[in-house]
C-alpha cells in the first residue's frame, strides 16, 4: 500500500516513514545534479546567497531532457544518488530536507540524514519517461548554462518513491 507525501516535508508525515515503505510524492521538488550541487556548496562556502531556499526543501537528482511538443517535461530518471555525497552533509546542515534519486549512499551521508531529521526516498532508474507523467508543472531556477544540470522547480503529483534512509 502506498502512502501519499506532500512536500515540503511536515514533522508528521516524517514521523509515519518507515525504511521500504512505498510512497506517493506530490509537492514542489528542486533539481540538482553534480554541476548544480558544486555550485551550490560554493556559494554556501563563501556566504552567499543561494537562487532557491534550502531549509525544508527537496532535490531530484536528475537531469530532465527537454519537453516535448505538448509535454512539461521530457525523461527525467533519477541519477546515482553517491555522486553527489561530497556535497550532501553540507545541504543537509542549512537545511535540506529531502532528497530522491538511485543508489546507495556513503556511510557519512548515511548519518548526516539521520542527525538532520532528514529522508533519502529512491525511484526506481530506466523509468525516466513515465517518471515524467508524474511532472505537472517545470520551470527554470538556476544556471541554464549549465544544460540538463541546470536547477529546475518541478511540481510532483503522486512521484512513486521508497523510503531508503531515514
Amino acid at each position: 500500500m502506498n502512502v501519499r507525501i506532500n512536500l515540503p516535508l511536515s514533522e508528521k508525515d516524517y514521523k509515519i516513514l518507515k525504511k521500504g515503505m512505498e510512497v506517493l510524492i506530490s509537492g514542489p521538488v528542486y533539481t540538482a545534479r553534480d554541476a548544480a550541487h558544486k555550485k551550490i556548496v560554493q556559494i554556501l562556502e563563501k556566504k552567499g546567497k543561494l537562487p532557491f531556499p534550502l531549509k525544508g526543501s527537496a532535490i531530484y537528482y536528475t537531469g530532465p531532457s527537454p519537453a516535448p511538443y505538448g509535454k512539461v517535461i521530457g525523461s527525467c530518471g533519477p541519477t546515482t544518488s553517491s555522486r553527489m555525497d561530497p556535497f550532501t552533509p553540507l545541504l543537509l546542515k542549512y537545511g535540506l530536507k529531502v532528497m530522491i534519486g538511485k543508489g546507495e549512499r556513503s556511510e557519512e551521508v548515511m548519518n548526516a540524514i539521520r542527525k538532520n531529521n532528514a529522508v533519502y526516498f529512491t525511484t526506481i532508474g530506466g523509468l525516466g519517461a513515465l517518471l515524467s507523467s508524474h511532472v505537472i508543472k517545470s520551470s527554470l531556477v538556476a544556471w541554464k548554462e549549465l544544460g540538463p544540470e541546470a536547477v529546475y522547480l518541478l511540481e510532483l503529483k503522486d512521484f512513486p518513491c521508497f523510503v531508503s534512509i531515514i
